[in-house]
């Protein structure tokens, strides 16, 4: 067979060399593969535990907001939210209204329905409003 000629078509054009290429193009041998890379290469954070000082800090913190919170304080809370798919997670900064703090759950509710575990939360900020607060 090494030495036959190569048969040629009388009836069909030679097909180019491009489009010869692109019918093999969507064949994925390995699929989900570019998917699992992906994933492997987005970072996540680690959660920072805090020493007994800053838990202190962020209980005086909410104390004060469970004494105004009929003021609804505008605050900016930094917390750790974990990753849904791998070790890790990131920090979020939400600034907005605290609705209530939910002891039963340990958690913040914020206005807009956002709910944040304490255990998460590693800053709180408050807002100045026009009485200086």
């Amino acid at each position: 067979m090494i030495n036959l000629p190569h048969p040629v078509s009388k009836v069909h054009p030679q097909m180019p060399m491009a489009e010869r290429a692109a019918q093999f193009s969507p064949f994925a041998a390995l699929t989900g593969y570019g998917d699992a890379v992906k994933e492997t290469a987005r970072l996540t954070d680690e959660k920072i535990e805090l020493d007994e000082d800053a838990k202190e800090i962020l209980d005086e913190k909410l104390k004060q907001i469970r004494e105004q919170i009929e003021e609804h304080p505008e605050i900016e809370i930094t917390y750790f939210q974990p990753d849904e798919r791998k070790k890790g997670g990131s920090y979020i900064s939400i600034t907005g209204c605290i609705k209530k703090i939910d002891d039963r759950k340990m958690s913040v509710v914020m206005q807009d329905k956002t709910e944040i575990s304490i255990k998460d939360i590693i800053e709180i900020i408050w807002k100045k409003n026009d009485d200086g607060y």
